[in-house]
């Protein structure tokens, strides 16, 4: 009997995936718990359907991030800050600060999660930065901090 697995099932396959099992083991285990639905042709149908929609939803979500590390790739993002002696500041850059400059002087909004940094910037000069705006798109900017 062909199945459709609702949850993953150790040994049998993952969510979503259609399996052939024994008629007992369908009716009378994995139907009655949840984890399965019988495949008839309209469930098989509708299954492929919201595979093929997930598909063009990242898609869709991967171009837009390759448009905007484009857009991002090489810029140049400029904070002044209050500083000591020996260029140390009073307090540090944090990724949201960036993020706020960011769309500030180029109109270009990103989650502060985005950017990697470490740990926050605690001196001056000009750090080269990566943005990670989905899985395999990142794009590297410049970060320059200057005395106030």
């Amino acid at each position: 009997m062909k199945v459709i697995l609702k949850q993953d099932v150790k040994g049998l396959g993952q969510s979503e995936a259609i399996v052939e099992v024994a008629e007992g083991y369908a009716r009378n285990y994995l139907i009655p718990r949840g984890l399965a639905v019988e495949a008839s042709d309209g469930r098989i149908r509708e299954l492929n359907l919201r595979k093929k929609a997930e598909k063009n939803k990242k898609d869709r979500a991967h171009a837009e991030a390759v448009k905007l590390a484009e857009r991002i790739e090489g810029k140049v993002i400029k904070i002044k800050m209050r500083s000591g002696e020996g260029g140390k500041l009073f307090g540090s850059v944090t990724t949201r600060e960036i993020a706020e400059v960011m769309e500030r002087v180029y109109g270009i909004k990103i989650d502060r999660k985005q950017i990697e940094l470490k740990e926050p910037l605690k001196s001056l000069g000009s750090f080269s930065l990566t943005v990670r705006l989905h899985p395999g798109v990142q794009a590297k900017f410049n970060l320059v901090v200057t005395a106030d």
